[in-house]
């Protein structure tokens, strides 16, 4: 069955060629927030501070922009071009007067997951207009120095993937 989901994932990766939105479905009647509103700052900069975790996101995935991320298209990345994304912010001058931005590890990218919600599984007021989209961790796959952590932002699910396939990239400052 892991071997299934694997694949599953990595093929999915792999050929998600066109950003899917759709419509959010959210089961707030029988699973409670958690990620809600109130858990997070916007900045008005660009960033969104989670004051559970401390972490400062960037609102947007990699390649969109605007207020509402509705400017520009989501980048898809395989995980070594992402680290040479991390590093054109960086140097280019930083996001938001900050030149401290990174891959969130897996923990940290899970703890944006909203669990009463799927397609996508993410705070939408937060996080606008966030695809239906994989999305790159730091996490190496300790069985496999060739792949990496994801999250799934469909459903909020994670697995390791060849770091190969092309997926987006959110990006974090601050925490360990």
């Amino acid at each position: 069955m892991q071997i299934c989901r694997i694949f599953f994932l990595t093929l999915c990766c792999m050929s998600f060629a066109a950003t899917v939105y759709a419509e959010q479905s959210c089961t707030s009647a029988s699973i409670p927030a958690s990620t809600p509103d109130s858990q997070f700052i916007d900045n008005n900069d660009g960033t969104i501070t989670d004051s559970k975790t401390g972490l400062m996101w960037k609102k947007c995935l990699e390649g969109a922009s605007g207020d509402s991320c509705e400017e520009g298209l989501v980048g898809y990345f395989t995980w070594q071009a992402a680290l040479q994304q991390i590093e054109t912010v960086n140097t280019g001058g930083g996001f938001a007067g900050h030149s401290d931005w990174r891959f969130p590890n897996i923990r940290e990218l899970i703890s944006i997951v909203e669990e009463q919600c799927y397609e996508p599984s993410i705070n939408l007021n937060r996080f606008p207009n966030t695809p239906i989209s994989y999305a790159w961790s730091s996490s190496p796959d300790s069985n496999n120095e060739a792949r990496a952590w994801l999250v799934y932002f469909g459903y909020g699910n994670s697995a390791p993937v060849e770091r190969s396939n092309k997926c987006t990239v959110r990006l974090v400052r601050g925490g360990q």
